[in-house]
Formats: structure tokens, sequence, C-alpha cells
């Protein structure tokens, strides 16, 4: 919380739309990417320049344009103002640290979405800003960094499957959404695993270890659903059909994702329920083996008290005690010992408590 402050401390005192990254800087170099299409033709390509993006603006066929890195302000700055982009927008889509949300601006819609990924090796997972531009024949998408979940959606237009080269611009950002809640399937997948797993150890193993991977899961889930609850409101909005840009026959793709959002919602609420039960079984462990600890300690404890007892009238010292001076008497009295820890021993195994 307290880097997230000092980020967005930069803008302290600046006017409303000034243009200043915040965030860390994750890609050495910006890379734009250009992908076009309708129903007959597909190409792609990759830019060095910026203005070789404007062209498209005014083109019938559908294209995405794709921005990996935000840290270069220039870049952002001409290609919003070659498009039409707020500067208000603009800041919002700098600022990695953006809530999510939807906006109409008439022209374009304003989307920012959260993409999140999982570390098999670290079992973290990392959030990563997505904001799109939604035009009436193009989408602008920008990302922190290279690499996305979007992959499904280049193929299904290289390869003309479905119906995506068929539609329009609506239908593209419809995609990118869809797989951006898909994705969280996978993730909410290796959750699960690692929450079974979890429930393993609580049972046959619980330590330090396995409390800290439980509150770290706990931690996740509520980030997750902070994330995903904006992602429904903004897929309802958009199913509202208060825009011309989104077309009337979007409705029942855009119920589908809405659907697909409940449903992780849903999820996230089920391993929730699961980690508190899994935590109060850990606490349930501990205080069993507390227990049996307590109880073993207890008995030992307990057989040693009569031992205390005769150990410490025959060390009195006074001179004259029954069999003091008796030659067999130290080894009678061992002998008493003996007999009373078997006999407590066999009691203790009578009433069960051993």
């Amino acid at each position: 919380m307290t880097k997230l402050i000092k980020r967005r401390s930069k803008k302290a005192g600046l006017s409303p739309g000034s243009l200043i990254h915040v965030g860390k800087k994750k890609t050495e170099k910006v890379r734009i990417t250009i992908l076009d299409y309708d129903e007959e033709q597909f190409q792609t390509k990759e830019v060095k320049r910026v203005e070789e993006c404007f062209p498209f603006k005014k083109k019938s066929t559908v294209t995405w344009i794709n921005i990996d890195g935000l840290h270069d302000i220039e870049v952002i700055e001409k290609i919003g103002k070659d498009f039409g982009i707020h500067s208000l927008v603009l800041e919002d889509i700098l600022n990695t640290t953006q809530r999510l949300k939807i906006e109409d601006f008439d022209d374009y819609i304003f989307i920012v979405l959260n993409m999140i990924s999982y570390s098999d090796e670290t079992n973290e997972i990392h959030y990563e800003q997505v904001a799109l531009i939604l035009g009436v024949n193009f989408v602008i998408t920008f990302q922190e960094k290279e690499g996305d979940v979007f992959n499904t959606v280049r193929k299904r237009i290289k390869n003309g499957t479905g119906r995506i080269r068929k539609r329009g611009a609506d239908y593209l950002a419809y995609a990118l959404i869809d797989a951006v809640v898909d994705h969280y399937y996978t993730i909410l997948e290796k959750i699960g695993e690692e929450i079974e797993a979890l429930e393993d150890k609580t049972i046959t193993s619980p330590s330090q270890d396995v409390l800290v991977d439980i509150h770290r899961l706990k931690k996740e889930m509520i980030l997750l659903r902070r994330i995903i609850w904006p992602i429904r409101e903004i897929v309802n909005e958009l199913k509202k059909g208060g825009s011309d840009l989104i077309k009337e026959n979007m409705d029942i793709y855009l119920a589908d994702v809405y659907d697909h959002t409940i449903q992780v919602i849903e999820t996230i609420e089920i391993f929730k329920d699961a980690l508190t039960g899994i935590h109060d079984s850990y606490m349930s462990s501990i205080s069993n083996k507390m227990n049996e600890v307590m109880k073993v300690l207890t008995i030992i404890a307990t057989i040693f008290i009569p031992l205390t007892f005769i150990a410490g009238i025959y060390g009195m010292n006074f001179k004259y005690m029954p069999e003091l001076e008796w030659h067999w008497g130290y080894f009678s009295i061992l002998i008493v010992m003996f007999i009373i820890c078997i006999g407590m021993v066999v009691y203790f195994k009578k009433k069960r408590w051993l």
C-alpha cells in the first residue's frame, strides 16, 4: 500500500490530464503491433514508429493496435492525439494502479481490465493492467509488458475460424475481454490444486508453512474478488447497449461473458470458504497435537508424584526411620516404586488414557 501511495504521489500538484507514467518500467522498448483484417484478408506487422498506425484509423477494415510498454509517454501522447482520445483517458492509461472501469465517450469506449498470470515456480499470482479503447473500426490495447492471454484471439483471426473475421470491432473487444475472463479459470484451477494440497498437509503434517500459505491464498482470493467484481459491472454496462459502438447482436455474447464472471466470483467464494475450513482444521490439528503432548506430560508427571513422595520421605535424613538401616531397604523401595509405576500404567490403559 505504501508503494502504491508513493507512485500516485508523483502526480501531486499537477493539472488534470498531465501525462505521467505511474508504475514500474516493465519493457525496455515500446513494442507496437498492428493486426488488420476483414472477412477476405488479414495482415499483421510490428511497426517501429507510432505514426505508422495512423492510416488505419480511416480504413474500413477492423484494426487491432496493441502497445506493449507504457513508459514512453511520447508514444501514448501521439496515438491519443491522432485517434482523438481525451488527455484524461491517456492519464488513466499511464496510471497502472487505475481502478477497473468503463467510460463511454460517444466516439469511443474506454475500458480498464486486469490480466493475471500464475508463476508455477513461486506459486504467486501476477497482475497486469490492460487498457482498451474501442472505436468504430478499431481496438487499441495498452499493456505494461510483452506477453498476454490474447494468443487464442490472434490465432482465430489469422486462421479465419469462428465469427471474428465476419464481425466488427465490437466483437473483437468482446473476444479480448472474454480471453481475460476465461484465463481466470486457468488461474483458479491452479489455486484449487494448491488448496487441495494444503488440505492434505493440514491433516498429515500441519506446520507454520501451511499457515503462511493459507493466509497468502486468503489475501489472493480477496484481491481476485476485488478485480473480477468490477469486470462484471463492465460487461453488464456493455450489455445494456447504451452505445452505438455495440451492436444489438452482441447481447448474447456479452451475456455469456457475464455468466463467466459470475461463475468466477462463485468459485472464489467457494475457495474462500474452503480456506477458512482449512484454517480451522489447522488450528484443530495444532490443538489436538498440543493436547497429545500435554496428555503425555501429565501422565509422566502423575506417575512421578508418588515416586517423588516416597523419595522425599526417605530423603529427610531423620535418624530413626523404618528400614533406614535395613540391608535390603534400598532395593525394596526401588521395587515398590517400580510396582507403583507398572500399576499406574496398567490403570491408565484400562481407562484408555494411554
